[in-house]
């Protein structure tokens, strides 16, 4: 209203086209490789020096496993990072809980790697990881020697698993498809002396047999006849240490790439 009692009119609001969406996005790296290249690099002898580490609270969580364990994890710069291994063999058995936060993929592997040394380590994690089932994961380890000796109500954390002493060397069918569970039977299998098996009906996400192989694992990959993929890793490798660069995750990239369409 202006001082002689009028209302102004509303402008019409215009829009225009803007420019082209330009630049560059540098991608967060892959939590599932991240979490596997602290613990790998912690079962290898020498430095592993890792670029691109996904730097989130449940990979974080990972790296503070792996040092209980008896490596030396330290941050460089921006996603780089060195872990120097204490062996596989050699893990320390941890003084206090492994805390995993929110992280279902560090508890996972970790019990494969504990479940195949001759130590005993508590588990636990926040409210929503407490109600995530670990049984998958615990019948193969208990067939290979590793029990829960305290907690594990209804499979859940808290629990404490006592590794098998010596790990034993089995064949393990998963009853449903699960790259995690898969990884879990082979990083307990590599402290084992023999060949340990698993056959999966269906193919899953290899970065852990792509990675042991990196380090110095023998893996026989064949396809099986009736589906999926049989896997037979030869127990107690000469692991060493080598340099690993984390992946941008490409799902990470979703809300750029729809800017770009759409702008």
């Amino acid at each position: 209203m202006n001082s002689a009692g009028h209302q102004h009119q509303p402008r019409p609001l215009q829009a225009r086209r803007s420019g082209p969406l330009a630049g560059r996005v540098d991608l967060p790296g892959d939590k599932s490789i991240s979490h596997r290249a602290l613990l790998f690099g912690a079962l290898a002898r020498g430095r592993t020096d890792i670029t691109g580490l996904l730097e989130g609270e449940d990979v974080l969580a990972t790296g503070r496993v792996a040092e209980a364990l008896g490596a030396r994890v330290k941050r460089t710069g921006p996603g780089a990072w060195t872990v120097d291994g204490a062996g596989l063999g050699s893990l320390l058995e941890p003084r206090e809980t492994l805390d995993f936060g929110n992280s279902g993929t560090g508890a996972r592997l970790a019990m494969g790697v504990v479940g195949g040394h001759p130590i005993t380590a508590r588990f636990d994690g926040d409210a929503s990881l407490r109600k995530r089932p670990m049984g998958r994961v615990l019948r193969p380890l208990e067939q290979m020697g590793a029990r829960v000796v305290d907690g594990g109500i209804e499979d859940r954390l808290p629990l404490t698993l006592k590794g098998a002493a010596p790990a034993l060397p089995i064949e393990y069918t998963l009853p449903v498809p699960s790259a995690q569970v898969k990884s879990a039977v082979l990083l307990a299998g590599l402290n084992a002396a023999g060949n340990t098996v698993v056959n999966e009906p269906e193919a899953t996400r290899d970065h852990t047999e792509r990675m042991l192989a990196w380090f110095g694992a023998h893996l026989d990959i064949a396809p099986r006849a009736e589906g999926g993929r049989r896997i037979t890793l030869t127990g107690q490798p000469d692991l060493v240490a080598r340099p690993v660069t984390v992946p941008g995750d490409p799902s990470s990239a979703a809300f750029a790439i729809v800017a770009a369409l759409i702008v």
